[in-house]
């Protein structure tokens, strides 16, 4: 069977497994949360710009 030390290395890549796999989660998350509002932003100016020109 295991051994003490076994159990505990078995914990210990468990918890670096799903420390990793919620941090990849919540990356990916923030930078699409990030690109989309920079995408939104970008058009906001360009309607500006293009209201402001018209109105010239």
């Amino acid at each position: 069977m295991f051994e003490f030390q076994q159990y505990l290395g078995f914990l210990l890549f468990l918890t670096i497994l799903t420390i990793g796999f919620w941090l990849m989660i919540f990356l990916v998350g923030f930078v699409q949360y990030w690109l989309g509002g920079s995408i939104i932003e970008l058009i906001k100016e360009k309607k500006a710009k293009r209201q402001q020109d018209k109105e010239e």
